[in-house]
């Protein structure tokens, strides 16, 4: 418990979502448990972010993006940036197609348990931190 609790608290999580009601929700939520949002509205501002060298230990996009740019190019440019940089795809439309998206990514569909994104992100972050003492 101790170890969810330290890897939540540092968990810094880059959310893209056009929507704003569901990014302000899902914004609340994973805070209330922990984790540091930033949350922004299209792909090139979190591209931006990520070229900027913000801290950013994932990325947790929907893949239905309306600024030109969709969630699994944004995944592939975000890992080009950051090789070992977690992702979770979110979509209320259809199901990723796996062809396109990034090596280890996750998908869960909208509408979503924002708690069990949060133990996503959380198991995500633990293994993403055992890989690294490996």
């Amino acid at each position: 418990m101790a170890e969810r609790i330290r890897v939540a608290k540092r968990a810094r999580v880059l959310l893209v979502e056009d929507e704003p009601l569901i990014s302000d929700l899902a914004t609340d939520a994973l805070e209330e448990q922990g984790f540091a949002i930033t949350a922004v509205s299209n792909a090139n501002e979190a591209l931006h972010r990520l070229m900027a060298g913000a801290p950013i230990d994932l990325l947790f996009t929907d893949v239905n993006l309306a600024d030109g740019m969709d969630g699994t190019v944004l995944a592939r440019r975000a890992r080009e940036l950051r090789p070992d940089l977690p992702v979770i795809y979110t979509s209320g439309r259809s199901i990723i197609d796996r062809s396109v998206a990034v090596e280890g990514a996750m998908f869960v569909s909208k509408p979503y348990d924002l708690f069990n994104v949060g133990r996503l992100i959380e198991h995500l972050m633990i293994g993403k931190r055992t890989r690294a003492f490996a």
